[in-house]
């Protein structure tokens, strides 16, 4: 490959190696639009054109917010070729966020994927008095499409792209992506070019050449999805964009992708399904499934089965697994998993199921990836994020934080001094906040956050990931989050998975009445300390969960309780539930 010093230098191998392949796809009024290479850079160069004729120069920033489609990588290229940089804007920011950023970054222009965004980015704007132009990609009462901001007058204006190019350097910044902001305004995220690729470079080996399709559906506003579409254009390996949530089996039975990009949770939700499927099976149907899944959570990395346990392994994926495959499309090679820790059994199961799942670990910050695991013997370790990138250096330090030192790393945040000195030492290394260790054979184990972390009033701490992960291999429960700082026991808010217990209701006759109603009746909290004294079992004592609160809907990022990765804001959910936890901990044991 060609060497590559700007993200946009990807195409100089694409043109060449994949001329009439499709590069991206999405769909339009329900049916597949493909871009070959050609296609895919008419696009680009006409953003890039367009945007000089609008002023647009090195430096400037241009807000996307947006579902994942084409459009959106037009633009994103569009904009980088100049030297200008994206900004993504998450569709769920609050109007008082989404303020923050358009003036703390400057944005010159915002492009938004529909009506709904686009009412909501100029409301927002109305609350300051503040201007600014805003494109659509759908068609838009009130906003200029795409196509005609690409065909605008001025716009036919001859402008040399590869003079504008040629002006763009590696440690140019890319894009300036604004963190979650669990707590406090968000922060903006200063990545460079070389910062991506060395994501981009290092992760390539992730892929072997079986490798052929991609869907996506993490959205383009995270970093994590935005470099491993990066990292596809790079392999030549086309990208299929889901129309959205609620398409995605539609989606990949249609396409029957290799892989795609995925979160614990997503996972969870199709593992538990599949538990409820084969729970309702009858008779020797029903053994065999138990069979093959518990078979499965005892499967060990490449290389560790012994010839027994893979004979029984083929019987299993023959009668049971296979259908597992078939329901993702039949062409798994590889998922990768990223945002949040993965259940260690989930990780087994699904290799057993011959569906690998990488765990990997990173932060907006590092590009994101600092750590994952690989497809080879030697390269996997369940139970932990894998091993560092060739590029990335870390070292524990004295308090069990991750620290990180790499050509991934961010130069820092935007019009942030502070916050950068607060995060990246004077040596370079940048402090994850993470608490980890890393194995003898080199693998990272993350044990908790940093911040997370809490003291009871008896002054045990207590790493709360830890605990969460274990409850979570529960397929009655949903979400759960432990609670107890400063408090004189560890407890739980639990959110059911209400499938799953209406399942459990009709075995035993009890009639479903409505999740308020239900998580008040004895035999159901009966039946969730059973799961809890189960689940307790192997903890110590100061760190058993000894109280729980049932609650009757779950988290979502619309209602301001996960982030867009699906990570719990602590802060909001206890505030949400401050009321409940007091009752709870004034009660006698």
């Amino acid at each position: 490959m060609a060497e590559l010093n700007r993200v946009f230098d990807i195409w100089d191998h694409y043109k060449e190696q994949f001329p009439d392949q499709v590069v991206v796809a999405g769909k339009v009024d329900g049916r597949w639009k493909t871009y070959n290479v050609a296609s895919f850079m008419k696009n680009v160069d006409g953003f890039s054109r367009a945007f000089v004729n609008h002023g647009i120069k090195k430096n400037d920033k241009i807000a996307i917010m947006s579902n994942n489609r084409p459009e959106w990588n037009f633009c994103d290229f569009g904009m980088m070729q100049l030297g200008a940089a994206a900004v993504p804007l998450y569709p769920t920011l609050s109007s008082q966020d989404l303020l923050h950023i358009l003036t703390d970054a400057e944005i010159k222009m915002v492009f938004v994927s529909d009506k709904e965004l686009y009412e909501k980015v100029s409301k927002a704007l109305q609350q300051r008095d503040l201007t600014l132009p805003i494109y659509s990609f759908d068609k838009v009462e009130g906003a200029v499409h795409w196509l005609d901001f690409l065909a605008e007058e001025g716009a036919t204006t001859v402008v040399d792209i590869a003079s504008y190019k040629e002006q763009v350097k590696n440690d140019d910044l890319l894009t300036l992506i604004y963190t979650s902001g669990t707590t406090g305004k968000p922060k903006g995220v200063c990545l460079s070019h070389r910062n991506l690729l060395s994501n981009v470079l290092d992760s390539q080996y992730l892929f072997p050449d079986a490798y052929k399709t991609a869907l996506s559906f993490l959205p383009l506003s995270h970093i994590f999805e935005r470099m491993v579409v990066y990292l596809y254009f790079s392999l030549g390996i086309p990208v299929y964009y889901a129309e959205n949530m609620d398409t995605i089996i539609a989606d990949v039975n249609d396409i029957k992708p290799s892989g795609f990009t995925t979160v614990p949770r997503v996972l969870e939700k199709v593992y538990d399904k599949i538990v409820a499927q084969g729970s309702s099976l009858k008779g020797i149907k029903r053994y065999i499934f138990f069979w093959a899944l518990n078979l499965g959570h005892r499967f060990r990395e490449p290389g560790e089965n012994g010839m027994f346990y893979l004979l029984q392994l083929r019987i299993a994926r023959k009668l049971v697994f296979k259908k597992w495959q078939e329901a993702l499309g039949g062409n798994i090679v590889t998922l990768i998993s990223g945002g949040a820790a993965l259940q260690e059994r989930l990780a087994r199961v699904f290799w057993a199921a011959g569906i690998p799942v990488l765990e990997g670990y990173g932060l907006t910050e590092t590009s994101p990836v600092i750590a994952v695991n690989g497809l080879n013997r030697g390269e996997l370790k369940f139970g932990t994020v894998g091993k560092p990138l060739r590029s990335v250096e870390i070292k524990i330090a004295k308090d069990g934080e991750v620290l990180c030192k790499g050509s991934n790393v961010t130069v820092g945040y935007y019009n942030s001094k502070q916050a950068t000195k607060e995060t990246i030492d004077e040596h370079g290394y940048l402090h994850t906040g993470d608490i980890g260790e890393l194995t003898p054979d080199g693998f990272l184990r993350i044990t908790d956050r940093k911040k997370e972390m809490f003291k009871t009033a008896g002054g045990k701490y207590i790493a709360p990931q830890v605990l969460e992960n274990k409850f979570m291999e529960s397929t009655l429960i949903a979400q759960l989050m432990v609670v107890g700082e400063n408090r004189r026991f560890p407890a739980a808010l639990i959110v059911p998975a209400f499938e799953e217990l209406k399942a459990w209701c009709r075995q035993r006759g009890i009639q479903w009445v409505s999740a308020e109603k239900m998580i008040q009746k004895k035999e159901v909290i009966n039946k969730y300390q059973r799961e809890v004294d189960r689940l307790n079992a192997g903890f110590g004592h100061w760190e058993q969960i000894k109280r729980f609160i049932l609650l009757p809907a779950e988290w979502t990022i619309e209602a301001g309780e996960l982030t867009p990765k699906l990570s719990m804001k602590r802060k909001v959910i206890l505030e949400a539930n401050e009321e409940k936890l007091d009752q709870l901990y004034q009660e006698e044991k």
